[in-house]
């Protein structure tokens, strides 16, 4: 984006959100940022997901709104209650931005998804005109959609991020430990395909739906998905250490509940939208993006 932009952002205190503000502030563009509590700065603007209230007064001619908010899949067991949390801060999150996209009309409304839209996928190729699954997330993943769907008359794009590749957080922030010690290894059989992008080009691809005419579901993943095996043995080699400790499904399954479910779980994951558009991905082999990501 050439011309400066004024930027409004949910969860823009995430791992993908907290880069994105930073970025976008780089770039010379006015970022604003949803707060839950009583705003206390000028770049804050105050939302409540639960109410549905946000302040649209302070929204007023901004050019997007990015909505990446939502409680995290991996944080805690999957009770009934928590499962009933994650798709809550979804579903009520998403359609009070979309209300608020509905009062203000930006130029773009980009809505986060996830791949668990597409569930089991075993070693088959999906892309984003592929239905969704029928487990627990691509449940959540739909009502998350349909909510973002709501906004109308502004352009829609609904990101569907894989496996985000950061050593400050997310999965890889916390395998990095275990290896360190020499602990690591692969996560059930090693054979499910894990569908990944580096933080760095999370944050590239990102801002390229900001400036190109793209919209409807879009794949935020590398165009080279690698299965756990391939996975453990780079980040092994990347950290100059065995993976010898491959960790049973069984022991995962009691320590993780039902989230156990998407670290076994196979996705085989094409980013079809981003490739015909021309988006090129900076660390698009996962050799290379790890030893980048690894401090020596």
């Amino acid at each position: 984006m050439s011309v400066p932009q004024r930027i409004a952002i949910t969860g823009a205190s995430g791992l993908i959100g907290t880069a994105l503000v930073g970025h976008l502030r780089s770039e010379g563009h006015t970022v604003q940022r949803f707060v839950r509590r009583p705003v206390v700065a000028s770049d804050e603007i105050q939302w409540d997901p639960k109410t549905g209230d946000v302040d649209i007064e302070a929204l007023r001619g901004v050019d997007a709104i990015i909505h990446l908010a939502g409680v995290g899949v991996g944080d805690k067991r999957w009770s009934k209650k928590y499962k009933a949390e994650i798709l809550n801060s979804r579903l009520l999150g998403t359609t009070a931005i979309a209300n608020a996209v509905n009062e203000v009309k930006p130029q773009v409304f980009i809505s986060a998804s996830a791949i668990g839209w597409y569930g089991e996928s075993g070693n088959r190729s999906v892309i984003e005109s592929d239905r969704a699954g029928d487990d627990f997330l691509a449940a959540v993943c739909r009502e998350w959609e349909g909510a973002a769907d709501l906004a109308t008359g502004t352009r829609v794009v609904k990101i569907r991020t894989g496996l985000v590749l950061d050593p400050t957080g997310g999965a890889l922030g916390r395998m990095l430990p275990l290896f360190r010690l020499g602990l690591g290894g692969k996560l059930g059989n090693g054979k499910q395909w894990w569908s990944w992008i580096t933080l760095h080009d999370q944050i590239r691809a990102i801002t390229f739906l900001l400036e190109n005419n793209i919209a409807g579901p879009v794949n935020i993943t590398s165009p080279n998905p690698v299965t756990n095996q391939e996975f453990t043995s780079a980040l092994a080699q990347a950290m100059h250490r065995p993976a010898l400790f491959p960790a049973p499904a069984i022991a995962l399954k009691i320590a993780l509940g039902g989230f156990s479910s998407e670290i076994l779980g196979s996705k085989k994951v094409m980013p079809h939208a981003l490739t015909e558009a021309g988006f090129n991905w900076d660390y698009p082999h996962i050799t290379s993006a790890l030893t980048a990501l690894i401090p020596e």
